[in-house]
C-alpha cells in the first residue's frame, strides 16, 4: 500500500529543468528521508507536493491514496492531511504559544503538544511568538502544531537547520510521535545523522533520484559522493 506517489514527474522554470522523470513513494507510518546538498531540488520537492503556487508537475502525477492531486491547492491538500513543517519558521506576531498553538482547533491541550517537542509548558504557553524565541524554540514550537494537526503526512523540511544538539535531539522525538500516530514523514536533510532515523532514504542530485534504500546505505552513498550524475563534483543545480 502506498500513501504518496510521485510518477515521472518533471518541473521546468523558463527554460531550466529541475526535475525529469522523477519517481518516489511513501507508505503509511513511514520515514522516508530524502538527502542531498544545498541546491539540489530537495525544498523544490517538498513545495510539489505540498501545492505551493507556481508549484505544478509539468509532466507525470502526483497521487495521494490513489487520486491525482496535480490539481489541488495547498489548501485542499491540508484538508487531504497533508501538512508541511518550513525550512524557516512561520513568523505569527502578536499572538501568545498557547493561541498559535490552538489556531486549528481550540479544544485541543497546547501542553501536551508542547512536552513532545520538550518544551516546559509552564514556561511557554504564555510568551508571545516573537523574536524572543530563539530559533530553535520557534522550530520546536511549530512542529508540536503539526502534531497537533493529526496529520496524514508531514513533510519537514531541513527541520535541523540553524538549531543546537539538544533542539536536535526533542526534534528527532517528534519525529517519532508523528510515526506513532500513524503519520508518513518526508524527511528533508544533509545532515546523515538525522537521515539515520528514517525506515528509507533517498539521494537526489542535479533533480535526479540516484540512490534509495535503507538509511545507512544511502548515507554512505551520500558521504562518498560517488555520483553518477555530477561525476564525483558539488552538484551544479540552483
Amino acid at each position: 500500500m502506498v500513501l504518496l506517489e510521485i510518477k515521472s514527474i518533471s518541473y521546468r522554470v523558463k527554460e531550466k529543468e529541475i526535475f525529469s522523470g522523477l519517481s518516489l513513494s511513501v507508505e503509511p507510518g513511514e520515514v522516508h528521508a530524502i538527502l542531498g546538498k544545498n541546491g539540489t531540488g530537495k525544498s523544490t520537492l517538498a513545495y510539489l507536493v505540498m501545492g505551493c503556487e507556481g508549484y505544478i508537475p509539468t509532466t507525470g502525477e502526483i497521487l495521494f491514496d490513489g487520486k491525482a492531486i496535480n490539481h489541488l491547492l495547498l489548501h485542499e491538500r491540508a484538508k487531504l492531511g497533508i501538512t508541511m513543517a518550513w525550512q524557516e519558521p512561520v513568523r505569527f506576531e502578536g499572538i501568545s504559544v498557547r493561541e498559535y498553538l490552538t489556531l486549528k482547533n481550540k479544544e485541543i491541550d497546547p501542553s501536551k503538544y508542547l512536552e513532545m517537542a520538550g518544551l516546559y509548558p509552564g514556561l511557554y504557553l504564555n510568551r508571545m511568538m516573537d523574536n524572543t524565541l530563539s530559533g530553535g524554540e520557534r522550530k520546536r514550537i511549530e512542529l508540536a502544531s503539526v502534531v497537533a494537526l493529526d496529520p496524514r503526512l508531514v513533510i519537514l523540511d531541513e527541520p535541523d537547520s540553524g538549531i543546537d544538539m539538544l533542539s536536535i535531539r526533542d526534534i528527532l522525538n517528534v519525529i517519532t510521535v508523528f510515526k506513532e500516530n500513524g503519520a508518513s514523514v518526508i524527511l528533508i536533510t544533509h545532515r546523515e545523522e538525522i537521515a539515520i532515523i528514517a525506515d528509507k532514504a533517498s539521494e537526489i542530485c542535479n533533480g535526479k533520484i540516484i540512490c534509495s534504500g535503507a538509511p545507512v546505505k544511502v548515507t554512505q552513498y551520500y558521504k562518498t559522493r560517488k555520483c553518477e550524475v555530477c561525476a564525483g563534483e558539488e552538484c551544479t543545480f540552483v
